[in-house]
C-alpha cells in the first residue's frame, strides 16, 4: 500500500539559465557516526570544493560531527548535484581515511527561494554547535567558513 512522503531525497534541482539559484544541502555520515567534526576532514573539505570539486560553488558551509550542511550554486551545468556530491565525498574519503566514518549515501537538498530563505536558513545552521552543546557561542565553532560567495 502507497503511503504519504518521501523515503528517499528528491533527484535533481531546476535550474533556470540566467536566474539566480541557491540550494541548501545536509549530508550526514553513515549510521551518525561522528567523525566529521576533525581539522583534517575540514581542511579537505575546503581544499575539494575550493580547487577541485567546481562544478557547484560551496558558499557557506558547517561541519558537524555527524553530518554536514552548506549552501551551494550550481557552475557548470553538464553535473546534476547528485553526481557532484558523490564525486567530491568519494575525494573525502580518499583524502581523510577515517576508519570507520562513511558519508551516508544519499544527501537532503532543497532549493532556497529567497534571500531571506537563505538567511533564516543559515541563522538556524549556524546555531547547530550551540544547541548540542559543543560551544557557547555559534562564532567560537572552528568547522565552518564560506568557499565561494553564493547569494540570490
Amino acid at each position: 500500500m502507497w503511503e504519504a512522503g518521501r523515503r528517499h531525497p528528491a533527484r535533481g534541482v531546476l535550474v533556470a539559465p540566467g536566474r539566480p539559484c541557491a540550494v541548501f544541502v545536509t549530508v550526514a555520515s553513515k549510521d551518525r557516526v561522528p567523525w566529521m567534526a576533525d581539522r583534517a576532514v575540514h581542511e579537505a573539505l575546503v581544499e575539494i570544493w575550493g580547487r577541485e570539486a567546481l562544478a557547484w560553488r560551496v558558499g557557506d558551509y558547517l561541519v558537524m560531527p555527524d553530518h554536514l550542511h552548506f549552501v551551494c550554486a550550481p557552475a557548470d551545468p553538464r553535473f546534476g548535484i547528485e553526481q557532484w556530491i558523490q564525486y567530491w565525498k568519494s575525494m573525502v574519503m580518499r583524502r581523510c581515511r577515517v576508519g570507520t566514518g562513511r558519508f551516508q549515501r544519499d544527501a537532503f537538498h532543497h532549493r532556497l527561494r529567497s534571500q531571506r530563505e537563505y538567511d533564516e536558513t543559515w541563522h538556524y545552521v549556524r546555531e547547530n554547535p550551540v544547541r548540542k552543546g559543543l560551544v557557547q557561542d555559534a562564532r567560537d565553532w572552528p568547522f565552518q567558513g564560506t568557499v565561494f560567495p553564493v547569494r540570490l
